[in-house]
């Protein structure tokens, strides 16, 4: 073989060797790896506030679904709605007849709306934007409204909850899981139910299209669900219920400035069920499972 032949032969194998390996692995999109890790822990960080803070998910204390009629509420078993026992014996009377919840406050009891002591008061509902908080002591509470359905949603501000968890348990930050998607819109936008661990109550979300992306060499897709200029996406893999949370994590993904979808998975986080059994949660559709272990963001929360 000539020498011109052998430097031929070899740009050949050498450009193979370049298509070869450059098929099964993502292009780097991170340019600065440390910054990018410091950014990720920034947001661990506002995270962990997040559930501690006021309007956060480890003080909701009760979910009491609310029937129309007059109903008592305290802390006494003989109310219709019954609070935890630090709260008064026995605190108000709600008349409720969808679309109002009137309350009356019992006189030895004083409770609060915008910092001031209310005895009677028309409780506009979270549907609207501006609920009614109404304040006692550690409690706060406001009255929810899902489809057809209102509830008291409790919270309690000295939720030992609150205290217990010190850290969100997360796989290491990994670059390599961040992939470029390409979304490949449907036709017509779909309207896709998903379920929730409430029986009889589902959430219906808009979804555009499908988000086609490749991890550890595996051509893959998820459904995203419209949220403002976002999409908001769950999913699950092949650590839910083993690693991370087995009702599937949220994830949130928006075009960049040159209209790059990246779906950065370390920052894959737990749903609020996964600290609190007053949430309605909404759970993966059965297309989000993804077939791979996906080793990046938030694992199991463990509260004692």
């Amino acid at each position: 073989m000539t020498k011109m032949k052998s430097i031929l032969y070899f740009l050949i194998l050498f450009t193979a060797a370049l298509i070869f390996t450059g098929c099964d692995k993502s292009p780097k999109l991170i340019e600065d790896p440390e910054a990018y890790v410091a950014s990720v822990e920034k947001w661990q960080e506002n995270r962990l506030e997040g559930l501690k803070d006021k309007n956060g998910w480890l003080n909701l204390a009760g979910i009491y679904w609310l029937e129309d009629g007059v109903k008592t509420l305290g802390s006494d078993p003989s109310n219709d709605i019954v609070f935890p026992a630090k709260a008064p014996a026995f605190i108000a009377t709600l008349s409720i007849k969808d679309p109002s919840v009137h309350l009356s406050v019992n006189e030895e009891v004083e409770l609060f709306y915008k910092n001031e002591a209310v005895r009677e008061l028309d409780l506009s509902f979270d549907s609207s934007g501006n609920p009614s908080y109404i304040t006692h002591g550690d409690f706060a509470w406001y009255i929810m409204k899902r489809h057809h359905s209102l509830a008291i949603r409790l919270r309690d501000y000295k939720h030992p909850a609150i205290e217990a968890l010190d850290h969100i348990p997360s796989y290491p930050i990994d670059p390599d899981y961040i992939v470029e998607a390409r979304l490949a819109p449907f036709d017509e936008v779909k309207t896709i139910t998903v379920p929730t661990p409430f029986q009889d109550y589902t959430q219906d979300y808009k979804c555009p299209g499908e988000l086609h992306f490749k991890l550890k060499g595996k051509k893959l897709t998820l459904l995203p669900f419209s949220s403002g200029d976002e999409y908001f996406i769950i999913i699950s893999d092949e650590t839910s219920a083993i690693e991370t949370y087995g009702a599937g994590r949220f994830m949130y993904a928006a075009p960049d400035s040159s209209g790059r979808i990246l779906l950065d998975f370390n920052k894959a986080y737990n749903p609020p069920c996964a600290v609190t059994e007053f949430a309605a949660c909404p759970m993966p559709p059965p297309e989000n499972h993804l077939p791979v272990k996906i080793e990046a963001g938030e694992k199991v929360i463990a509260l004692h």
